[in-house]
């Protein structure tokens, strides 16, 4: 089993990685403009407001992009190689990079839909990645890992 490095966890991303520990994927959005916000942070990006409220996803989205990857970044992760880094389109959310699990990642395409599933953490809170949504609706809820 690939054991991932243990994201740090800054006080504008506590809200995300709490919610992980119950595998709920959050994101903020901006209350003054509207638009998604990802990565956390304390405004948006957009407008510079400072009002962002956490907002729950359905987990489903769609790949916008995709490389895979035939070199490990980290020794301790040459095993898990080649890998699918992609930009997902949330619905309703922010765009997000991630990686697309559970398939052969020469098989992912631009298009695909996709939902959350969850790798555990060693300290309970979970590692947000996408996996392929054969049904591509909101019918099925996010799988874990």
């Amino acid at each position: 089993m690939i054991v991932p490095p243990v994201p740090s966890e800054e006080a504008a991303s506590a809200p995300f990685w709490d919610a992980t520990r119950t595998q709920r994927l959050v994101f903020q959005r901006c209350d003054d403009c509207g638009a998604p916000v990802w990565y956390p942070r304390a405004v948006c990006p957009t407008c510079l407001s400072g009002n962002l409220t956490w907002t729950e996803s359905t987990g489903r989205g769609t790949v916008y992009s995709v490389s895979v990857h035939y070199r490990a970044p980290a020794p301790e992760l040459t095993d898990a190689v080649p890998y699918a880094v992609a930009l997902v389109d949330l619905d309703g959310g922010p765009r997000m990079l991630t990686n697309v699990v559970d398939c052969d990642p020469e098989a992912v395409r631009i298009g695909d839909p996709v939902r959350a599933t969850w790798r555990a953490l060693p300290d309970g809170r979970h590692l947000l990645q996408f996996a392929p949504d054969p049904a591509g609706s909101l019918a099925d809820p996010p799988t874990s890992q």
